[in-house]
């Protein structure tokens, strides 16, 4: 026998509560009505309802004050705040505290069911003793509603309990990260370090010591030791990005790093023993690369024990609605402003887009469209306007260049605390052309001691 989902009215105006009631139980929903915040949090353990729907201004105990202490309580139980036109911007503000919508008296029929359908099919989890118990919290950061990428995700927390070697397949800008921060989430080692890593920012010349440190001693300027990426991962998981661009020269110390579990520091004749979970992830097509001499057999396979196929945004674009909202609520808090938001249009616009460059692309048009828009409403010109200039940008070279080096001259400086010396070493450049560089890019080395 399947249960009805259970729905918890709050209102001090008997007629709404009637007429909401009346609304959802012919929709198919168990509900109760109670007229204040406090009935509510009275009825709340013994009624356990998948959902809240409460008026925003009550008396003694308002709206807001009553999702709060849910919240506390309960916090992945969906809210829906009640509101009339005077009062949006509240409601508003509710949103970016957690509620999951907020609905204008009077309010329309179907966008109710509508909105109380998504509240309990996208919630995190319910409060329900029927409902499936399921902690949500390691795939917190991936916004998702579409059905491919809960496929992906079940697949995810599968393999997470396991210690094998996890292979990303994606595009550029998918979110490949996102996806293995998950698999350590929801792993044994969740309590231990995620050290990310993008194989392809990192100077060839510099790889060893980035990953594996030095010893003190180990060239000119090294005055200190250096702890490499790998230990600091200890006991936890090394995410690899983009492991397609590991130069072929340290393949052989990576596979060797997999095989043995050790590490040897440059200029160190003592090896480190370490515990780590591997992760890697390209965009490029490993097997060719194998076929062709550009990436080692031997390492492909044992990094692709189990391979994960992060669609592209084309293949999920039930998503691109969530992860507009999504983004440009974040986007506002960051920088201070009200909440904006897309027009229908615009809406339509986004979902209908090829979007080449993915989830980082409709980040992008978020950001751009949140700040050139002068009112609260987003609209599809404005869309149009942004998906063309982002699809758009190709730097200069020489631009390209620029951006290179000041990124290259700023990691050199991280890695050598600021030690000139030590950076034009492992730069293989004289002290006076590289304090020519730092001058064209405005680096000071002394704030990076």
């Amino acid at each position: 026998m399947t249960t009805k989902p259970r729905i918890l009215l709050v209102d001090d105006d008997t007629d709404i509560l009637r007429l909401l009631s009346i609304r959802l139980s012919t929709s198919g929903y168990e509900v109760i009505s109670v007229e204040s915040a406090e009935k509510a949090l009275a009825r709340i353990h013994s009624f356990h309802p998948h959902l809240v729907i409460t008026d925003l201004q009550m008396e003694k105990m308002d709206g807001m004050a009553l999702f709060e202490q849910l919240h506390d309580s309960h916090p992945s139980l969906p809210v829906i705040i009640l509101t009339a036109h005077g009062t949006i911007p509240d409601a508003v503000q509710a949103t970016k505290k957690g509620v999951f919508a907020y609905l204008t008296k009077p309010f329309d029929g179907k966008q109710l069911v509508e909105t109380v359908q998504n509240g309990i099919k996208l919630g995190r989890a319910t409060t329900s003793k029927d409902a499936e118990t399921d902690d949500s919290n390691w795939r917190a950061e991936i916004i998702s509603r579409s059905a491919v990428m809960e496929a992906l995700l079940d697949q995810a927390k599968l393999v997470a309990a396991s210690e094998v070697s996890v292979f990303i397949q994606s595009e550029s800008g998918t979110g490949k990260e996102l996806l293995a921060k998950a698999i350590h989430n929801a792993s044994p080692r969740h309590e231990k370090p995620f050290i990310a890593v993008n194989c392809a920012a990192i100077p060839e010349q510099l790889l060893e010591t980035e990953l594996f440190g030095h010893a003190k001693g180990a060239f000119t300027g090294a005055s200190s030791s250096h702890k490499g990426l790998v230990p600091m991962a200890n006991e936890g998981t090394l995410f690899l990005d983009e492991i397609g661009d590991m130069p072929l020269t340290f393949q052989a110390k990576l596979l060797r790093l997999i095989q043995e579990r050790e590490i040897r520091p440059v200029g160190s004749t003592q090896t480190l023993p370490v515990d780590i979970r591997i992760i890697s992830a390209t965009h490029q097509d490993l097997e060719k690369a194998v076929k062709d001499g550009s990436f080692r057999e031997d390492l492909y396979y044992r990094l692709n024990v189990v391979m994960l196929e992060l669609p592209p945004l084309i293949k999920r674009r039930e998503d691109i609605p969530l992860l507009a909202k999504h983004f440009l609520q974040l986007i506002c808090e960051k920088s201070n402003m009200d909440v904006k938001q897309f027009s229908p249009d615009a809406l339509t616009e986004l979902v209908s887009a090829d979007w080449p460059g993915n989830v980082r692309q409709l980040y992008n048009v978020a950001e751009q469209c949140s700040a050139l828009s002068p009112s609260s409403i987003i609209p599809v010109a404005l869309v149009r306007k942004a998906l063309k200039s982002d699809s758009n940008e190709i730097l200069p070279f020489a631009e390209a260049r620029a951006r290179f080096e000041r990124e290259y001259l700023i990691q050199l400086l991280q890695m050598t605390d600021g030690n000139v010396t030590q950076a034009t070493r492992l730069a293989h450049r004289n002290r006076t052309e590289f304090y020519k560089l730092l001058n064209r890019h405005h680096l000071e080395p002394k704030l990076f001691r």
